[in-house]
């Protein structure tokens, strides 16, 4: 028996009508649960099939063969696949949008890519990962592609989506949904702003507009707003309050 921190003998108890059915081990079961979890852990990691035999055999001095690692790593990647295309809810209140870039090992070489998740928010207020798609660039045409998913895995409807200020990703957001309000993010509104302004002044700025997108209504947004470009920053960087 392979566990999580070596290789086990045990013995099984038997009865003669062969009914014996041990509990904390399945019959014919080799490996605990654990096991796969760290063989997994490694190949997400980036590690080669070699590197991970070789980290077994000096850890646990057990030899895996490469086989057993294709089974337990392929079997990860056929539940990613179900997850991925499950049904969805038919509505949803607000679905944030966005990217982040990370290094992932592909055939053999450590890329930049961008992964990209969909965040939905349930009307109770819990959060769901929608998706997680993987590609080397971002662009409206590709989030199209991720609409068009979402449709198909039953979501009829998304009342705000919130984005970046990637440039056709509105249009490509209300191709597939005509009645979706589309929300940019406030962190890359904020990184907008402080594009006006010198690296000294920013932190002070920042700590002014949080009363304009903490405002709790339109109206109290703008009267902040106003109060902004009538004081000392907003007079300093007059294109903050006019972005």
């Amino acid at each position: 028996m392979l566990t999580g921190t070596s290789k086990v003998t045990l013995d099984v108890p038997r009865d003669r009508a062969g009914t014996f059915d041990p509990k904390p081990i399945a019959k014919y079961q080799r490996r605990f649960p654990d096991f796969d979890d760290k063989i997994v852990s490694m190949y997400a990691r980036g590690m080669t099939m070699r590197e991970i035999r070789g980290h077994l055999e000096e850890l646990y001095g057990i030899d895996v063969s490469p086989d057993l690692i294709s089974t337990i790593t392929d079997a990860v990647l056929e539940a990613v696949t179900e997850w991925q295309g499950r049904p969805l809810d038919t509505c949803y209140p607000l679905i944030f949008f966005d990217a982040i870039r990370v290094k992932i090992r592909d055939e053999g070489f450590v890329r930049n890519k961008a992964v990209h998740i969909a965040l939905g928010i349930l009307p109770d207020g819990s959060k769901e990962i929608l998706g997680i798609w993987i590609e080397q660039t971002e662009g409206a045409k590709f989030w199209l592609r991720v609409m068009n998913v979402l449709k198909n895995r039953g979501v009829a409807d998304i009342l705000i989506a919130v984005v970046d200020g990637l440039k056709g990703f509105p249009e490509a957001i209300n191709a597939a949904f005509p009645e979706t309000i589309v929300q940019t993010c406030i962190v890359h509104l904020l990184r907008n702003s402080m594009s006006f302004a010198s690296w000294k002044d920013r932190k002070p700025i920042a700590q002014e507009l949080r009363g304009v997108y903490r405002a709790e209504t339109a109206e109290a947004g703008l009267s902040a707003l106003d109060a902004f470009e009538a004081g000392h920053w907003g007079k300093r960087h007059p294109a903050i309050a006019l972005s």
